[in-house]
């Protein structure tokens, strides 16, 4: 299936939209991973431009990361990423929008806020956290129970966010329905 000049725009749009919700101020948990609000970005990525096309922005961004544009909170970019606890989420976050994406278009109404909301909570937070805690155990050599602990802390933020998504989603929908990108399969 091949991309329109229209869905590559949408998909750069949603990368510069992650890559600027990395300018919004953080702070630093223990055990090394910032809360910030580019969770949220994929939650948008997916809930607006659908599965395919959220995946394809958050790709986007995750490549362009790798090659070094200081794209993540805090200015951070590149490899090294990967290398460090918050590497699991970066690479989650194409599966988190795609997750989102799918889950909007299935549960039928892209207008209704608590569709959207839900879909936003069940990709944005499970999908993410199912990527990112396991990757941060590893490469931390942390315990299972200790990296919990502090993931524990995300979770009110991260519902918020969905929340926050949800309702954009929706009504950006309700708004602009022509848009496109959840037709149920």
């Amino acid at each position: 299936m091949s991309l329109s000049t229209r869905d590559l725009v949408l998909m750069g749009l949603f990368a510069a939209v992650m890559a600027a919700l990395g300018l919004l101020p953080s702070f630093v948990l223990p055990l090394g991973v910032p809360i910030t609000a580019q969770s949220m970005g994929c939650m948008l990525a997916g809930a607006i431009l659908g599965a395919r096309r959220g995946f394809g922005a958050m790709l986007i961004f995750v490549l362009l990361l790798a090659l070094g544009l200081p794209l993540l909170a805090g200015g951070r970019g590149g490899l090294g990423v990967f290398a460090s606890p918050t590497g699991g989420f970066a690479i989650g976050f194409p599966f988190a929008a795609l997750a989102t994406g799918w889950l909007v278009a299935r549960f039928g109404h892209p207008t209704k806020a608590l569709p959207s909301i839900l879909a936003c909570a069940l990709g944005g937070i499970v999908v993410l956290y199912a990527f990112g805690i396991p990757y941060w155990v590893a490469i931390t050599e942390s315990s299972l129970s200790a990296v919990l602990a502090v993931a524990i802390n995300f979770l009110p933020g991260d519902l918020v966010k969905a929340v926050v998504a949800g309702l954009v989603a929706a009504t950006v929908h309700r708004g602009y329905p022509a848009l496109g990108g959840h037709r149920a399969r």
